[in-house]
């Protein structure tokens, strides 16, 4: 048990160091974003490039780096365990610097699909690391607006892949065939440099791993106590470090340092914390908007656009996720975490079924765009962000990496299967079929949020373990 006499407020949080350093790790959301949704311009331009003609071979080109991500995601979680959070963070840059160089230079699909697929392993590696970190360095009353700051990285990383995109895309006539897409300067060169580009934040980034601070909860974690405490006093002064020191002995108190082991994993308090988190990640990715990111082109294209306007749709809707992200940011700390979860798969629910009528009616045009974008705003503010956020939060100090490396890996299967399913399941029900799906699982996920997931809101990380395991 905690003493009563630690205080349980730091007297005054060095704000502009929080957000630094957290800033640095966030770069490995955009970075995570970017590289996630800039396969969905380039797939018009590389597809004929590469002579790819059925929906499998599309499938994998689109769905393989998804493969990576799980690699990148189960790795992580022993190796930060092990080495800490910082030198993976510098690794994960390196990775995104040379796979996103290689991916768009690649000269034959085979060797596009490994530069992706190692891509794919920096995208596992930042989607484990960056909201980990983040929520070890945070004070507990800002630490739901920081970790959602990873979420409006993502976020930016996805507009920015779909403005360069855009931007990068030269127009082309409505009645272009195959081989005219692939003779042309989009087809030969254009789409390389929307690979290529990442490569410079993805420097700025493992720069920016190498002067951040080490997570003082793994430093704790490892019986480094005075490096964690001088961390922590610099975060928010000598009570807050005084505070977060007594607590972290407390929740590690009686437990050894070192590996995990699989029986810490399946201890029955733990392994139903863990169930909760892989099931928010799976629900975060079969609630379906992620299709609206990887096959943007084709979802748009079935409402009647072209190709050029159709990257510049997927602009105004990356651009509308971002304002939508930045709202959350707002409310995460102030409504919780457990209402706004609750409102994202409500929302869903209603914007998916409407979508689904939409393509059912064969309505074109602008009202798609509108219901897409209703779609993003609601997962952007809430399903989205709200998810990290949690996970980063729910897992005791012991099994921290670990258990957040099991949940994302859980979620880049979850995403692997969706994006690698969806053309065949348009194929079989047609979009209206496979938006009345997402429907009904986002409808699960309501009964799921309602049941199971806690509100975190305000509590230490420490505070949450011991509520938890209760």
């Amino acid at each position: 048990m905690r003493s009563e006499s630690v205080p349980q407020e730091p007297v005054k949080v060095r704000l502009g160091y929080v957000v630094g350093i957290a800033s640095v790790a966030a770069l490995g959301g955009l970075l995570f974003g970017y590289d996630w949704v800039v396969i969905s311009g380039a797939k018009p331009f590389f597809v004929p490039h590469f002579h790819l003609v059925n929906a499998t071979t599309i499938g994998w080109a689109m769905s393989c780096a998804m493969l990576g991500a799980l690699v990148g995601a189960l790795v992580t979680g022993w190796l930060t365990d092990k080495f800490g959070r910082k030198k993976l963070l510098v690794v994960a840059g390196l990775l995104f610097a040379i796979s996103s160089l290689l991916t768009g230079w690649a000269p034959s699909f085979v060797w596009f699909a490994f530069w992706r697929i190692a891509g794919g392993v920096a995208i596992g590696m930042a989607s484990n690391l960056s909201p980990l970190y983040i929520a070890e360095v945070s004070p507990a009353h800002l630490r739901g607006r920081l970790v959602a700051l990873n979420q409006m990285t993502i976020v930016i990383g996805i507009l920015l892949a779909d403005i360069v995109n855009w931007l990068i895309a030269q127009p082309i006539s409505a009645h272009a065939t195959s081989s005219m897409i692939a003779a042309s300067w989009d087809g030969r060169i254009g789409w390389r440099w929307m690979f290529t580009v990442i490569a410079i934040p993805s420097l700025i980034f493992l720069i920016g791993g190498l002067v951040i601070p080490e997570s003082p909860r793994w430093l704790a974690k490892q019986g480094h106590l005075a490096r964690a405490r001088a961390i922590l006093a610099r975060i928010g002064g000598e009570s807050h470090a005084d505070y977060e020191i007594s607590a972290i002995q407390a929740t590690l108190r009686g437990e050894q340092i070192g590996r995990v082991k699989l029986s810490d994993l399946l201890s029955p308090g733990v392994l139903k914390i863990i169930g909760i988190g892989v099931l928010l990640a799976v629900f975060q990715q079969w609630c379906g908007i992620n299709v609206i990111f990887s096959y943007a082109q084709d979802i748009f294209h079935a409402a009647g656009y072209h190709v050029n306007g159709v990257l510049f749709d997927i602009v105004i809707t990356g651009a509308g996720n971002l304002i939508f992200t930045i709202v959350a940011m707002g409310l995460v700390d102030r409504l919780g975490r457990r209402p706004l979860m609750l409102i994202g798969a409500g929302g869903l629910v209603v914007t998916h079924t409407l979508l689904g009528f939409a393509y059912y009616k064969h309505i074109d045009g602008l009202p798609i765009v509108i219901l897409v974008m209703a779609a993003i705003a609601c997962y952007a503010m809430t399903l989205a962000p709200i998810t990290w956020v949690l996970i980063s939060e729910i897992f005791p100090n012991r099994i921290r990496g670990t258990a957040i490396s099991i949940a994302v890996s859980a979620l880049w299967i979850a995403d692997f299967v969706l994006t690698q399913t969806f053309p065949s399941l348009k194929a079989a029900v047609g979009t209206a079929g496979a938006f009345w799906l997402y429907a009904i699982i986002c409808a699960a996920g309501f009964g799921f949020v309602m049941a199971a997931v806690p509100e975190t809101k305000g509590k230490s990380l420490e505070e949450l373990e011991n509520n938890m395991r209760s």
